[in-house]
């Protein structure tokens, strides 16, 4: 199955640490050092757009900051040294959360992986609280390829774009949509047995045969092939995703824009 990474890039801060200057001081070569090394960790976040990598710049340069809290020559500056200190633990956390709230791809407004790991992780309490149907569709839009081929790939995300619409306008409020890889997507369906499910994936293959998108003058009708599996009591994620990934491997071998499901 494809994969892909979030695109949402966090929006960093003018500058991550603050510059020697700004303590207002006088201090030792030693201090004058840490300053300098700080100012590299400072470089090195601005140019960084991954999060991970700049919370692993800030543990370091906290490091920094709290040896140089233990000289005894740099006792002057013990103020300033925990004030800066308190700043880096504040933007890690505040990077940290914004991180854990990046669940939407940035593309199609669908949910990303995480995102759907969230969904998912509410959808299958419910169900197993309730003993509620949960049918896991894994949809992948047909001949996708040519579109990029032919069109180039700002078409081709415009293509991604129409699709992600039109099944946000055709499935029920309460279903959830998730964009899994490149031209792949995973359908969350609550309450929904295998018979309801193939209802919702046929009507949406119709709704995209109705509203073709426009590409350079050219309207090119959607199509995709599912993969559905029910979730049974229990199922982590990613079986239930292998289940249906191997339904999708199923209906493309069949000839594509067909909708087959994987028992337990």
């Amino acid at each position: 199955m494809a994969t892909t990474s979030a695109r949402a890039v966090v929006r960093q801060p003018a500058a991550a640490v603050p510059a020697a200057a700004a303590f207002g001081v006088t201090l030792p070569p030693r201090a004058q050092s840490y300053y300098q090394r700080i100012e590299s960790y400072a470089m090195r976040i601005r140019a960084s757009r991954n999060v991970e990598e700049i919370v692993g710049l800030l543990d370091a340069a906290l490091r920094e900051t709290q040896a140089l809290a233990e000289q005894e020559e740099l006792r002057i500056a013990r103020d300033r040294i925990a004030e800066a200190e308190s700043q880096i633990q504040m933007l890690k956390a505040e990077l940290s959360h914004a991180e854990s709230l990046v669940q939407i791809d940035q593309l199609t407004g669908a949910l990303n992986r995480r995102g759907l790991e969230s969904a998912f992780t509410r959808e299958a309490a419910r169900s197993d609280r309730q003993s509620s149907a949960l049918a896991v569709a894994v949809l992948d839009l047909d001949n996708f390829k040519r579109i990029n081929d032919r069109y180039g790939h700002p078409a081709g995300d415009d293509a991604l774009v129409h699709f992600a619409r039109i099944v946000r306008a055709t499935v029920r409020p309460h279903d959830t949509l998730a964009r899994y890889g490149g031209e792949e997507f995973v359908l969350l369906m609550a309450e929904c047995d295998e018979s309801a499910a193939y209802a919702a994936l046929t009507r949406l293959q119709r709704a995209l045969l109705e509203r073709p998108v426009a590409i350079d003058g050219d309207l090119v009708a959607l199509s995709f092939s599912a993969g559905v599996a029910r979730r049974t009591l229990g199922e982590s994620m990613d079986a239930t995703l292998a289940r249906a990934d191997s339904a999708l491997i199923g209906a493309k071998r069949a000839g594509k824009n067909r909708v087959l499901f994987q028992s337990a």
